[in-house]
């Protein structure tokens, strides 16, 4: 039986390929792998579409130190077939075999909503026990998909499964190990091993007791864990999707760490997000402020108190930082205004 991974690509074709690159050359010629593409301006599925036909290759320094996942570039021709939302969502033709499946999602639906229409085309495939989400801005290394499915056939309770993330520009130095730990009085999470190195020994079982949520970099989910729980929440449209997912089956599935599935992340290339809130983007921002108080509304409303309070601390942030537009956005967002995510207040 296949397994199934999944890309959401929005704007980001040179990401895209470089990742699909590295996923064709490192996990079994059965997989088969879909991009859903939420309505990008800048040309992506007529350039992965050139990439499948082997008339463009990935573009990757010389001297990178990542290149060899991702070149030479893999035989090509790829089988490739391209469907609309609303035909992929009915899982499209039931004889169709092709490797690579390219999904116009009809509009900018967010992370979950883009993610969606690609769970839904799997689900009524019935084909696969699993499928693997994917940010597109990540290369895997070999063995990364087996050392998933091995993980989750140890632990038959779980129903999501998490890597190791690396950041692509510092390899050795760990993104998160599989997930995280969500502080509810601060709505702010915390990945595990984010400050140690790819060498470091570690203790997986701890790990998985201490992660209440798996970071959506990487998401290897079950099809039962999604018949029973449900597709992830469009109401973000980004961050705590994965947070969101993870308390949800809470009490149903457990949470896995596969340490041996390395993924190396070019971590805030996307959106711009950043540690440091002088780096942040305004649409990193703006979901992330609004997030943290609609993610507590709707599972933690008796600490609705401290999360005010900590949005208040980082509007102080941004005025010690002169990011008076930043110190506006979050006002607005306490204050319940309206606000356009992608055009800073003046």
């Amino acid at each position: 039986m296949s397994t199934y991974i999944l890309l959401l690509n929005w704007n980001g074709w040179k990401d895209t390929i470089e990742c699909l690159e590295s996923i064709f050359r490192n996990v079994p010629a059965e997989t088969r792998v879909i991009v859903c593409d939420n309505e990008s301006t800048d040309g992506s599925l007529e350039r992965i579409q050139a990439w499948a036909n082997g008339n463009m290759n990935v573009l990757v320094p010389v001297e990178h130190h990542f290149k060899a996942l991702s070149w030479p570039p893999i035989p090509k021709p790829i089988r490739y077939r391209i469907y609309e939302r609303d035909e992929a969502e009915r899982g499209g033709d039931s004889y169709d075999e092709a490797k690579l499946v390219l999904i116009r999602t009809g509009g900018n639906l967010g992370f979950a909503g883009g993610n969606n229409v690609g769970l839904r085309y799997f689900l009524s495939r019935e084909d696969s026990d699993y499928i693997w989400l994917l940010n597109n801005d990540t290369v895997i290394a070999p063995g990364a998909l087996d050392a998933l499915l091995i993980r989750m056939s140890e632990r038959p309770d779980a129903g999501i499964c998490g890597s190791t993330l690396l950041r692509y520009d510092v390899p050795e130095q760990v993104q998160a190990r599989g997930g995280g730990w969500y502080c509810k009085w601060i709505g702010l999470p915390w990945h595990l091993g984010q400050l140690g190195r790819a060498g470091d020994r570690v203790d997986v079982g701890r790990i998985e007791r201490r992660m209440n949520y798996v970071v959506g970099a990487s998401l290897f989910v079950s099809r039962s864990m999604l018949e029973k729980v449900g597709l992830m929440c469009e109401d973000y449209f980004l961050f705590f999707e994965d947070t969101d997912w993870s308390l949800r089956i809470r009490g149903r599935f457990a949470l896995a760490y596969a340490i041996e599935s390395r993924v190396y992340h070019k971590v805030g290339r996307s959106i711009g997000t950043s540690s440091l809130p002088s780096r942040k983007s305004y649409i990193c921002d703006y979901y992330n402020m609004r997030n943290r108080l609609l993610f507590t509304r709707r599972y933690f409303p008796a600490v609705l108190p401290s999360i005010y309070f900590s949005l208040m601390i980082a509007m102080l942030i941004r005025a010690l930082c002169c990011k008076w537009e930043r110190v506006r956005l979050i006002w607005q967002i306490i204050t319940g205004q309206k606000v356009n995510p992608c055009h800073p207040v003046r």
